[in-house]
């Protein structure tokens, strides 16, 4: 069990049952959260339950946010979002429920792999960078992007596949960041910007930041501030320029270390405009090609087309309505309205 198991948690453990979710296994703990492998008792499926700290569910501005921001990003259409099921609270605590990833997270791959090869990190810094475009776009800053958050599907037809989790604990863009009320600090101090640290506004380059920690670590095996203790990371974090990661990893171009300063830089306005030009930039310092996002299922690209439009007969000639007819119409254009209803799309989540 993790050295910073949350407090209150201990409770919980393989063969409890919450809210209606059996929990098999333990796959993550961290300093807020727990999270099980679970199975839904009412669907038989299996789940990513999320269970947070009471200490949170205490705090009525944080449970209300949970909730309502879990719904938010259920609602982000991108193809590295997977799927919520529930967020809600049960006997103290507060949880979230989402689809099972057993292949683990970014944090994995770095543990038994070390440095990652430019290809195979570019490719892991850009889908990250669309899931937060796209999340930015729709109002929400995430916070607490790092590589425990990144989950990684390794299944045979989509390799190194990302998806981003934990939105249930982001915030509305530019809303001020810092601690909760009861001084539960958000976010994880070597991958936090300045402004977050300072309890500042926070937005989509608050994201970028984070973001580039996460690829200067992809690069070098290392995070860009390391220190003995939080305090001093904070404090490098507020005041050190990052680390020269061409001077860790030999043979990397030394333009990469232009494009993760500007990311990296202390002043947000210094930072680029989006995750994906951040991201666009690092793959030409790399000599690499720009990036494609994955295209849509095509339920989603049914949703955004109009009705095909059939070409007329030579010979058409306007049909007689009778009100018999009207009624039957009527009744067909009631069973299959157009476009389909919204399907619902979400994330997965890790408690490293």
């Amino acid at each position: 069990m993790s050295e910073d198991f949350p407090a209150g948690l201990a409770g919980f453990r393989a063969g409890s049952l919450l809210a209606g979710y059996q929990l098999l296994a333990q796959v993550g703990a961290g300093g807020m959260a727990v999270v099980f492998r679970a199975r839904d008792e009412r669907l038989g499926r299996l789940v990513a339950l999320k269970i947070l700290a009471p200490a949170l569910a205490s705090d009525p501005e944080f449970r209300r946010r949970f909730i309502g921001e879990s719904g938010a990003a259920a609602v982000v259409d991108d193809p590295h979002i997977i799927p919520v099921y529930e967020a809600g609270e049960a006997d103290g605590v507060l949880f979230i429920a989402m689809r099972f990833v057993g292949s683990g997270d970014l944090q994995g791959v770095l543990d038994r792999e070390g440095p990652l090869a430019l290809d195979r990190a570019a490719e892991f810094v850009s889908q990250v960078a669309s899931v937060l475009d796209a999340a930015h776009r729709a109002g929400l800053v995430h916070r607490d992007v790092k590589p425990g958050n990144i989950m990684v599907d390794t299944s045979a037809d989509r390799p190194d596949h990302v998806y981003l989790s934990d939105f249930g604990i982001s915030k509305r863009v530019k809303a001020p960041a810092g601690v909760t009320g009861t001084g539960q600090y958000l976010g994880t101090p070597v991958y936090s910007a300045p402004e977050q640290i300072r309890g500042l506004t926070v937005d989509g380059r608050t994201d970028q930041y984070a973001l580039a920690c996460v690829a200067y670590q992809l690069l070098t095996g290392a995070v860009p501030f390391e220190r003995d203790d939080v305090l001093a990371v904070l404090s490098a974090q507020l005041s050190e320029p990052p680390p020269s990661a061409a001077s860790r990893r030999p043979g990397l171009p030394g333009a990469a270390d232009e494009v993760l300063a500007r990311a990296m830089a202390k002043v947000p306005e210094e930072r680029y405009g989006s995750c994906q030009e951040f991201a666009g930039a690092l793959r030409a310092a790399f000599g690499r090609t720009p990036y494609y996002p994955a295209a849509p299922p095509a339920h989603r690209l049914a949703r955004s087309l109009p009705p095909p439009r059939q070409p007329r007969s030579p010979h058409w000639q306007p049909a007689r309505l009778t009100s018999a007819s009207c009624r039957i119409r009527a009744r067909a254009v009631t069973r299959h309205r157009w476009p389909p209803a919204r399907g619902v799309a979400s994330s997965i989540a890790s408690a490293r």
